[in-house]
């Protein structure tokens, strides 16, 4: 199976099934004489664990990242650096009723078809779990790009939407993280809590949209053509499961605008008086916000009788069964962030690298 690898400077290539042993990773190219911070690497970890609350998944998996290699006395070594997260609360008897069947809006078809074989149970490398790793590296990430702030939260579940600009909200971690559902706007988050519950009640699961904002970015990040910075955090977000969409700045509400209403003015400074952009222009930041949302659906497990087949083509009756998150909203929060810093991390090593120095703003 190809496609394990994530970026091009700091690269990460993950591995393991959602039951088996364990899940890991290899971090390459991460430079020497970091010293890392190992309890903000567990404080993201327990961000985006099971069990955090009523509205996901009540699997009981504490999440501890073991580190194996390229770290000596808190400091990176320069040599890759490999770590692993074993797992503890795996029910695959769970999933036995489904080792012949094919369940709906899953990956169970189209990874039989392409390998001939497939891990059924808890959806094997497909499952949302893999992503454990994506937050190991991408926590290590954000402390090399310390300099930069990347905010996520959840702005809608559903139909119900945070419907205010994020200046207007207090988006400081704490007061986001006392939600359970990620939302800095307390009575928006009591509604999605509410909503969530009775979703659940009902055996039934729902998606909804999560929001990203990225203060402090140098102009110059992102590279033009092929490698534009939107285009990457793009394929960064699409390669999360449950993923449906991604937009940008004024996104598709833009395509309602004309262009004197669209376009980004600038005052004497270089900032702009509007941000339609988001923060990005010719696929290079500005030095502006970056703000972009990313649309999660439904879980596709749910606990009611669907009609589907099995692997001789013969209709079948299949309900769900074991343990699943209602909505994945909350606890994909930082997995969005960890592939924003991994893709961020990325530009700046290769802004490094590079003999073009990083237009500072003023």
């Amino acid at each position: 199976m190809a496609g394990n690898t994530f970026g091009k400077l700091f690269k990460v290539t993950t591995f393991g099934e959602s039951h088996g042993n364990a899940l890991g990773g290899i971090i390459d190219g991460c430079p020497a004489g970091i010293t890392l911070d190992f309890k903000k690497i567990q404080q993201e970890l327990n961000r985006r664990k099971p069990g955090q609350s009523t509205i996901v998944s009540n699997r009981n998996e504490p999440d501890k990242v073991k580190f194996l290699s390229g770290i000596l006395n808190n400091q990176t070594t320069g040599t890759p650096i490999g770590f692993i997260i074993y797992n503890k609360d795996h029910k695959s008897d769970d999933y036995s009723h489904i080792k012949n069947i094919y369940r709906p809006s899953h990956s169970d078809f189209t990874y039989e078809k392409k390998y001939g074989i497939r891990d059924y149970k808890g959806g094997g490398r497909s499952s949302a779990r893999e992503t454990i790793c994506r937050v190991v590296a991408g926590s290590i990430a954000k402390q090399l790009i310390n300099h930069i702030q990347i905010i996520s939260y959840v702005s809608s579940v559903g139909k119900i939407s945070i419907n205010q600009s994020y200046h207007n909200l207090n988006l400081s971690k704490d007061n986001i993280e006392k939600s359970p559902i990620r939302c800095p706007d307390p009575e928006i988050s009591e509604k999605m809590i509410s909503k969530i519950k009775k979703i659940k009640k009902q055996g039934d699961t729902i998606g909804g949209i999560i929001t990203c904002i990225i203060k402090n970015v140098p102009i110059g990040i992102g590279e033009p053509i092929f490698n534009k910075l939107h285009a990457e955090l793009a394929k960064a977000m699409l390669s999360i499961n449950a993923v449906k969409g991604f937009e940008y700045g004024s996104g598709f509400m833009g395509t309602q605008l004309t262009g004197s209403q669209h376009n980004d003015f600038f005052n004497k400074d270089g900032t702009t008086k509007t941000n339609f952009s988001g923060g990005i222009q010719g696929g290079i930041s500005n030095g502006m916000d970056i703000n972009f949302r990313v649309a999660f659906k439904p879980v596709a497990t749910i606990m009611k009788k669907q009609t589907s087949i099995d692997k001789n083509g013969n209709l079948i009756s299949i309900e769900g069964k074991g343990r699943h998150d209602p909505c994945v909203l909350p606890r994909a929060v930082p997995i969005v962030e960890s592939m924003t810093a991994l893709v961020l991390v990325d530009y700046w090593m290769y802004n490094k690298l590079s003999k073009y120095s990083l237009i500072k703003k003023n």
